[in-house]
């Protein structure tokens, strides 16, 4: 199995999986950089996998469905074009000879949902959209700050040689507000050199794995003390409230500059 981020617009990447053959890709929000993909490679595209409705992961939703004739899977709760098989957690999808487990993580929006299959091609693989970014998460534009901290606590829990694929390239953003918030944490500059010399290269910071992010992602980390502290510096959060430790670190990523 191959896995690749297929860019597009200006920071997102649309996940592609194939074996050779068969292909699925992940929140087509731009037709053209997967027709191209698909053909570059000779591949049938065999299932569409959606993680929540925001435009820049549908918006060449039905233009690829058209094209290929694949299956489109998606969340249950959100206005999706059909014709879709509407998921829920706890659903299963299988493609390319894989078994991928749905789960809800709702927050960026209310019906968000992720992807996760506990073995391609030796280790897991998780396709999150816009819940989990490396070294961050997404914006709170539908759903609380206990549902996202829900939400990041299961995908936290995954195995930690899940690779995490994140849809948008906001590492480097995001490890920069992170330092700010533990900048005595060894392993988030050791990890930041390395994504800036990814940068410089060129190449995607991404997949993540879950233990990387469990190291040096501050969303992550909201129950250690040096977390804490800084969201009590930042707006006087109690360390004893966890949800609004969470809530004042993610106001204070809104604001960073």
């Amino acid at each position: 199995m191959k896995l690749i981020p297929l860019p597009a617009f200006q920071d997102n990447y649309l996940w592609l999986l194939h074996d050779g053959h068969r292909a699925l890709v992940v929140d087509p929000g731009d037709a053209k950089p997967v027709l191209a993909a698909l053909q570059q490679h000779g591949l049938q595209l065999e299932a569409i996998l959606v993680t929540h409705h925001h435009a820049d992961h549908i918006g060449g939703l039905d233009e690829v469905r058209n094209a290929t004739g694949a299956a489109v899977f998606g969340p249950a709760r959100e206005r999706i074009p059909g014709p879709l098989t509407q998921l829920a957690h706890g659903d299963t999808v299988d493609a390319l000879g894989l078994r991928f487990q749905v789960l809800d993580v709702p927050g960026h929006t209310a019906g968000h949902i992720a992807f996760f299959a506990p073995d391609v091609g030796g280790a897991p693989v998780l396709f999150c959209g816009d819940t989990l970014f490396s070294g961050g998460c997404g914006r709170l534009f539908e759903g609380t700050p206990a549902q996202m901290l829900d939400s990041l606590d299961a995908l936290a829990a995954l195995p930690g040689d899940t690779r995490v694929c994140c849809a948008h390239e906001y590492t480097l953003s995001n490890l920069k507000f992170a330092r700010a918030v533990e900048p005595g944490n060894a392993d988030l500059l050791h990890y930041t050199q390395r994504c800036e010399q990814l940068r410089a290269d060129q190449l995607p910071t991404l997949p993540s794995s879950v233990e990387q992010e469990r190291r040096i992602n501050p969303f992550l980390r909201t129950r250690l003390a040096a977390v804490q502290q800084a969201a009590h510096a930042f707006n006087g959060a109690s360390p004893q409230d966890e949800v609004a430790v969470f809530a004042a670190i993610r106001q204070w990523k809104n604001e960073f500059k």
